[in-house]
Order: C-alpha cells, then sequence, then structure tokens
C-alpha cells in the first residue's frame, strides 16, 4: 500500500505543470529601438504603447515588471533559456514561432509596408533594408531577393532608419504603423513616405505576448490582464495616446 501511495505521489509530481508558479515578477524581453511600441524617451527611460501595456498588465496581476532590453532576433534564444519570462516586442505570431513559443491572444494588429522617398523605383538592385528575425526578413528573402532587390539585414530598426535617411538603403521593410507613427513622425523621416501596405502570407499581421511552450499558467495571467485592459478601457487610451484615430486591436 505504502509504495501504490508512493507511486501516486511521485505520477502527480511528475505530472504537475512545469511552470506552475505564483508570479511576482514578470520579466518581459523588449526591444528599445521600435518607437513607438518600445523606446527610449529623453530621460533614457524604456517607453512606448507595449512598454505600457505590460506595464499596466502587471498592475492589475498585482506583480512587478521587469525590463530586459535586447536585439529582436535574441529574443526568442532568451526566452527558451529562462532568461526572461515573456516577450513582449511587437512579435506576429507565425506557423514557424509557434513551433518553437507559444503566444498570448492578441496584442495589437498592423500590417506590413515599405518606405522610400517619393519617386524611388522599386526595382532590381534597389536596396532594402529590414528588421533581422522578423516577419520582413522572410518576406524579403522569398521575395524581394527574387525580384532583384538588395536586401539587407539590421540587428535593429532604428539602423535600418540611418541608412535610409544616409542613402545607403533606398526603401526600409517594416510595420506599417511602426513607420507611420514613428520614423515618418519624427524630424529625419521628413521627406520620405509610406508605400502601399503589402498583404502576403508570410507577414501575418496578428502581434501577441510570446511565452515558453506550454507556460499554461503565465498565458492564463497574461490573457486575463489583456482582457482587463479592454474592459477598464486602458487599451483604448493607450491606443489614442500613441495611433489616434487609429484601432490597433483586430479580435482574433
Amino acid at each position: 500500500m505504502k509504495k501504490i501511495i508512493l507511486m501516486l505521489f511521485a505520477t502527480l509530481f511528475i505530472s504537475a505543470p512545469l511552470f506552475a508558479k505564483d508570479y511576482t515578477v514578470i520579466r518581459f524581453g523588449a526591444d528599445p529601438n521600435y518607437a513607438p511600441f518600445a523606446y527610449k524617451d529623453k530621460t533614457g527611460t524604456l517607453t512606448g504603447f507595449e512598454v505600457d501595456i505590460g506595464n499596466a498588465i502587471c498592475t492589475y496581476l498585482n506583480v512587478r515588471c521587469q525590463w530586459v532590453e535586447s536585439d529582436f532576433d535574441g529574443l526568442v534564444p532568451s526566452l527558451n533559456a529562462g532568461k526572461i519570462d515573456a516577450i513582449l516586442a511587437s512579435m506576429t505570431v507565425t506557423e514557424a514561432r509557434q513551433k518553437v513559443i507559444d503566444f498570448s491572444s492578441e496584442v495589437f494588429s498592423s500590417p506590413t509596408a515599405m518606405v522610400f522617398r517619393p519617386g524611388t523605383e522599386l526595382a532590381k538592385g534597389t536596396a532594402v533594408g529590414y528588421l533581422q528575425g522578423s516577419t520582413q526578413e522572410a518576406y524579403a528573402r522569398q521575395v524581394l531577393s527574387k525580384q532583384g532587390m538588395k536586401i539587407v539585414a539590421y540587428a535593429d530598426q532604428e539602423q535600418v532608419y540611418a541608412d535610409l535617411v544616409a542613402g545607403r538603403l533606398q526603401a526600409s521593410l517594416q510595420d506599417a504603423q511602426q513607420a507611420q507613427s514613428g520614423f515618418l513622425r519624427a524630424p529625419h523621416g521628413s521627406g520620405f513616405v509610406l508605400g502601399p501596405l503589402i498583404e502576403s502570407e508570410l507577414m501575418p499581421s496578428k502581434s501577441a505576448i510570446g511565452i515558453a511552450k506550454d507556460n499554461q499558467a503565465l498565458k492564463a495571467l497574461l490573457d486575463k490582464g489583456l482582457a482587463a485592459l479592454h474592459a477598464d478601457g486602458t487599451y483604448a487610451r493607450l491606443q489614442e495616446q500613441y495611433f489616434p484615430g487609429v484601432n490597433m486591436f483586430s479580435g482574433q
């Protein structure tokens, strides 16, 4: 009988969720070079739409937010190495990513477009920059390169814009709303325009919070927090603050 009881306890222990724990701190991975979603203000403080969303979730859940800054392509490795608990960095939900990480419910949705100077001919030989590790990278490699364009990867989005302004690139490929509400509203973005929205299965529009595979406990908390921000009007307020007149939530 004792052996049976011990075996039952052992089975229960082994079957217990790997990530079942009480969170007092949530470590969010963020890319600080992606205004207005995440960026440094004049005092060097990390701020932005997704940062405010994350902080509001933590306030609702009564836990402390800890922000861990990283280049975008280093976020998934950091998550799977246990260095962060979640990724809140405009991470698009794709089939490829869902094989290695899980996601919360939707944070926002936004399509992709190019940015260039008026009159730029997007043809063979055009140099196009994009963020390394992004969904735009897949499109650049599988579509633009086959059209003869010169595609160039960058560690962060601000480096893409810097080379675009300097003339080393003729166009950049990124989230349309990020370009519209970030770069194109900044002084160094004057003289550039947003091209037509690009629809492609390679670049889905829905972004969510990335979490480790099978971490159902954290997913439940984050989904609960996101729902609360919609219910109490926080999401609508932040949306209007950063993207006036734009609906960023598709409800997918």
